[in-house]
């Protein structure tokens, strides 16, 4: 987050609202894996849904950079069962895999939905089973099918049932109002969890799922470090110490949050446990502006922002304390780190030619590969399953919620939001 290093996590969080914002997904990959999900059949009889289940799919699939989907236009045939599909026609067509689906019902706002997932070079059957739900859950319900097939042809969870929490500014001035929101992670069915007229950062999942942590000034200059659970809305302050309270971090057993706090004088790394009477653990002692923790899955080391070399640049240092070593050594500003579940891929923001983008970095080899092309491009999230990051980019007017594949880029489709986005954060898989 770069105006987190250049305001201390803070004031220049707060500018004017800017215009429409969208949700853009990027992803794609040489080598992708060819799919066709045909359009569920409607039953006679059945009331057509307005969820169109197949596109999600299609979708979800394309934007983990791992599927390439075939376009529908160039379907031969539209079967809804195995053993309506002619295998030769998907191999004609280059499909690996074939996913097929009906849907019945809908009198009673329920329906029934079978889907199956189908080899198209050996002629079986993956994957196949039947739902039961209501109207509103069918779009969750495509999630779910989604991460199935993931599952079954990647042989890991996809995440697509997953949320997105972020930070929504609407209006300016006086009137400006700050929101907390949480969505599916297509950007869908965002509800709001906490309104404030002062500015809310940094939001944080739990790994569990059911709080996040944030940062909000509604107390005035003074910012504050809240954990809010999400079914309830109930929360409580969790630091409110003399200075800087910014930039909370969950570690991986939901136990403690690494913050940054400067109580002590200078903006440095702390350990805290929320509910104990502790004082928090100071794990950097240095004078330059140590920021933006993030953990390693692992929950034995800690990488964060410090300018410490004189630009800001990634570092790591043993959760424990002890030196830090510096990690990002390729340009002259790095920043605002995050890992991937599998601790493999660190993402975070990499200034090029005086652009600020997205980038990741395999900390096995220390290769760094820049994803994006914005000219400010921040806050990066890695997806529960470690092949998407959320992040947030500026165009013009236009403050935009998009999504990046780490194994490559296409331009896909957009979902308009009528506010400012900022600060995206990933959520874990369900549990």
């Amino acid at each position: 987050m770069l105006r987190l290093l250049c305001l201390l996590l803070a004031l220049a969080l707060a500018a004017p609202a800017a215009g429409q914002v969208r949700i853009e997904i990027t992803g794609g990959a040489e080598g992708a894996l060819p799919i066709a999900v045909v359009p569920f059949q409607v039953g006679a009889g059945a009331v057509p849904p307005t969820t169109d289940m197949a596109g999600i799919i299609r979708a979800d699939l394309y934007r983990s950079g791992l599927f390439d989907p075939l376009d529908p236009e160039n379907h031969l045939g539209q079967p809804s069962r195995f053993e309506d599909v002619r295998f030769q026609n998907w191999r004609a067509l280059g499909a690996d895999s074939l996913v097929v689906g009906r849907i019945e019902g809908g009198a009673e706002g329920r329906y029934t939905v079978r889907y199956e997932l189908l080899d198209v070079y050996g002629g079986d059957r993956l994957e196949g089973k039947r739902f039961r739900v209501n109207a509103d859950a069918l779009r969750p319900l495509a999630h779910t099918i989604s991460d199935e097939i993931f599952q079954r042809l990647i042989g890991r969870p996809g995440g697509f049932n997953t949320r997105i929490a972020y930070v929504q500014v609407e209006g300016s001035g006086d009137e400006q109002q700050h929101k907390l929101v949480i969505a599916q992670a297509d950007g869908h069915g965002p509800q709001t969890i906490l309104t404030s007229g002062r500015p809310i950062l940094s939001p944080d999942w739990s790994p569990d799922g059911e709080r996040i942590a944030y940062v909000s000034f509604e107390s005035g200059r003074d910012q504050r470090i809240f954990v809010q659970t999400v079914a309830s809305g109930a929360r409580e302050v969790v630091a409110d110490y003399p200075g800087l309270n910014g930039a909370p971090a969950w570690s991986p057993d939901g136990e403690r949050l690494a913050v940054t706090l400067s109580k002590d004088g200078n903006p440095d790394i702390y350990i805290l446990t929320p509910g104990s009477d502790r004082q928090p653990r100071r794990v950097t002692r240095h004078f330059g502006i140590d920021t933006e923790p993030a953990w390693s899955p692992d929950g034995e080391h800690l990488y964060f922002t410090s300018d410490r070399g004189g630009s800001p640049q990634v570092y790591r240092v043993a959760a424990d304390g002890g030196e830090a070593e510096r990690v990002t050594f390729q340009g002259s500003y790095n920043a605002s780190p995050d890992l991937s579940t599998d601790g493999r891929l660190m993402t975070f923001v990499h200034r090029q030619d005086g652009n600020f983008r997205i980038a990741v970095m395999d900390l096995e080899r220390e290769l760094m590969r820049v994803l994006t092309e914005g000219s400010l491009d921040e806050s990066p999230s890695f997806s529960a399953s470690g092949t998407m990051i959320a992040y947030t980019r500026a165009t013009g007017g236009d403050s935009e919620l998009a999504t990046v594949s780490v194994y490559g880029r296409a331009q896909g489709e957009l979902t308009d939001f009528p506010a400012e986005v900022r600060e995206p954060d990933w959520s874990p898989l369900p549990q």
